[in-house]
């Protein structure tokens, strides 16, 4: 039994995917928090009794988006780091991934079910809750657009 084994590292090609899944994840999170999120809150959608179901299913779904890309960035950095200098980068992809797991795991899950109802023909109003969750969720947002932001222009100054 033999293995065969590519000798020749190249990490330039993982510096290409880390920035591919970086760019990609960063515009895909604008154009979801910026342009689809407020187009639906001005069209009405939110006051829908079925919005907490559909608003948790376009989420499940990104999540998980997000949680491949953060893997992909993770690995490719600790792939191509170069020294203890690139370690804060490493640092920060771990980071990444960790938000998008809190994401994935703890914050979707959790504001789903609170925006349930399961009455239709009562009227309720949000819960303090989920204002608190929003707030945790913008701010961890925020955190994770800098960050990846940070770690896109490093790797493009070390790709230059």
């Amino acid at each position: 039994m033999t293995a065969t084994t590519n000798s020749a590292f190249s990490p330039n090609k993982w510096r290409v995917l880390v920035m591919s899944a970086l760019a990609f994840w960063l515009s895909s999170s604008i154009l979801l928090d910026f342009v689809v999120m407020p187009n639906m809150y001005a069209a009405g959608m939110m006051n829908q009794p079925g919005f907490a179901s559909a608003g948790y299913q376009l989420f499940e779904v990104f999540n998980h988006l997000e949680v491949v890309c953060a893997a992909l960035v993770l690995t490719g950095m600790l792939i191509i780091r170069n020294g203890v200098g690139d370690r804060w980068q490493v640092y920060l992809a771990a980071g990444l991934l960790a938000i998008t797991l809190i994401y994935t795991y703890g914050l979707t899950p959790e504001m789903g079910a609170l925006g349930l109802q399961l009455d239709q023909f009562q009227v309720r109003e949000a819960p303090a809750l989920m204002n608190q969750m929003h707030s945790g969720y913008w701010f961890l947002e925020i955190l994770k657009l800098a960050m990846a932001g940070a770690l896109l222009k490093a790797n493009y100054r070390q790709a230059q």
